[in-house]
């Protein structure tokens, strides 16, 4: 019965999404703490990792999200996106426009 529920359990890590640009695909990048191995400074390493979008629309750029293992779906995707944690605060895509037109006009 342990063996059972051992088995179901995948590997998910949280991290911000990056890029939404593809159909159906997100690409999240994951930070985490490591030391060095001669000096035992703390290095800060991320990694990139290619995450499927069932519904399309569900995350954006800046979006906090959890992402988990799960079979090869393409060449690069090996994760699927199970929730949005947090938001990221929106801002209007033009919003410096006005300014710079009347700094040049």
């Amino acid at each position: 019965m342990v063996e059972n529920i051992a088995a179901h359990r995948r590997n998910s890590k949280i991290g911000y999404v990056i890029a939404s640009k593809m159909a159906k695909t997100i690409v999240v990048e994951v930070d985490r703490q490591t030391a060095h191995p001669v000096y035992r400074r703390v290095i800060k390493r991320s990694k990139k990792f290619y995450a499927h979008d069932e519904k399309g629309v569900a995350a954006h750029v800046g979006d906090v999200v959890r992402i988990e293992e799960t079979r090869p779906l393409s060449k690069l995707k090996r994760w699927r996106l199970t929730d949005v944690i947090q938001r990221a605060a929106l801002v209007p895509a033009h919003a410096d426009e006005p300014a710079e037109q009347e700094a040049k006009g």
